[in-house]
């Protein structure tokens, strides 16, 4: 059975830090390229970080530099380090792989406010 599960979230600051973390199911992340998505209010879901199974990373510019992203094969786990959080930020976070599949789980909100 194919879960995401997202935990991590929160209202933090702006200039502050967040860890979100992400378990997956051996079906999904073995041998599978992940990624880290947020959706905005009123915006569409992006991309904003992915991992190969060998830890090759990519951002999208909005990020570049203050998130990274990371991944525990033996755990099937995936993370994301965020700091230097802006209020654009804000969103849900999401992971799956990447690309995408059209199973997703609940996500984690995140909260750049003061």
């Amino acid at each position: 059975q194919v879960e995401l599960v997202e935990s991590g979230g929160g209202l933090v600051q702006p200039g502050g830090s967040l860890r979100l973390s992400c378990a997956a199911s051996g079906s999904i992340f073995s041998s599978s390229a992940m990624g880290w998505y947020r959706q905005a209010p009123g915006k569409p879901r992006i991309l904003v970080a992915a991992i190969t199974r060998d830890s090759i990373t990519s951002y999208v510019d909005s990020v570049k530099g203050r998130f990274t992203i990371s991944r525990d094969n033996a755990k099937n786990m995936v993370y994301l380090q965020m700091s230097s959080l802006k209020p654009e930020d804000t969103a849900v976070y999401y992971c799956n792989k990447a690309p995408f599949i059209p199973t997703w789980g609940k996500g984690t909100l995140v909260t750049v406010s003061s």
